[in-house]
Parts: structure tokens; sequence; C-alpha cells
């Protein structure tokens, strides 16, 4: 899509985060669809006038449990179009962080996570995420993750941000 076309979108403002703990392992979210099961980086939506680092923050405390977390560059950044709600699409700044080891545990809840469609929070190496038999019914996203997750452990964050635009298939 064009800028242009992205330009006319009703576009949720979001943040995630690429966790990876000391054995360069990265904390995914599942979620679950109707259409399809999604593994992604934790995060979600930044709330009307607060600040994207703020919002990451509470992000990663409500998800996954991580509190002062050190943010650092922003990896990539993705639109998706995709109807949701009020929206025409998301989104999303993707920043690296880096964290000991981290047994998750989320601090809004299971129950609220499953409301949001959120079902399991796992860690993945580079071999783990090369194995998952993705297809239309299991994806990552974006759908580049293994590739991106690659690149950003073994030649470095990228000087310029990745920009990933997925759109609805068919």
């Amino acid at each position: 899509m064009t800028p242009d076309e992205l330009a006319g979108l009703r576009l949720r403002p979001a943040i995630r985060a690429l966790v990876v703990d000391p054995a360069d392992r990265v904390l995914l979210v599942r979620f679950e669809f109707t259409a399809a099961t999604v593994w992604a980086p934790p995060g979600g939506g930044i709330e009307p006038g607060e600040d994207p680092i703020e919002a990451l923050h509470r992000e990663l405390a409500e998800e996954i449990g991580l509190v002062d977390a050190e943010i650092g560059p922003v990896l990539w950044e993705r639109t998706h179009i995709v109807k949701m709600g009020r929206w025409d699409g998301q989104r999303d700044r993707v920043h690296l962080v880096r964290c000991a080891e981290l047994d998750p545990e989320p601090q809004m809840g299971w129950d609220r996570l499953r409301a949001e469609n959120v079902h399991e929070l796992r860690w993945f190496s580079l071999d783990d995420l090369d194995a998952v038999p993705l297809g239309p019914r299991l994806r990552f996203a974006p759908l580049e993750l293994a590739e991106i997750v690659r690149h950003v452990l073994v030649v470095g964050p990228p000087d310029e941000p990745f920009v990933v635009v997925n759109r609805p298939e068919g």
C-alpha cells in the first residue's frame, strides 16, 4: 500500500517489544482468533494521551510481568490492515528489550488476557521459530518475524527500523 492509501485509514497506534533473554530466546504471545492462531511480540494499544514508552512499560508489566524494562531501539514498524471494531488496522512500533531470565507472570491475570485472545506466553530459540509449522491457520505477526529475529540476533539491530505492511489474505 502506498503512503496515500494508508493515510486514509484509521490505524490504532500500538507498541510492542521483542523481549530477548540471555540465551537469545524471544518471548512471544499466542493469540487465538477465529481464523488463526498468531504468535506475536508482547505489547498492545497506546491509550489516548499516553506516551509510547510509558505504554510499552505498562503493556510489558500487564502481559508478561516485566517491570522497569530497559527499552532499546525500534527494530521494526508494522502496519497491519484488518478490520478491528472502529479501526481499519494497527500500526506497531517494536522495540528491542533485553532482560534477565524471566518466568513470565502477567500482572493483569489470565482471565483478562484470555478476554483479549491471549492464551500462552512462550520463549522461542531461533531453531524453535524455524520449526513452527506455519500456514493459513498458524502464523507469526509479522509474517516475517523469524527472519527479522534472526537478523537482530545474528547481525544486530538495524540502523533504521524495518518497515512491514501486512494485508489481509485473499
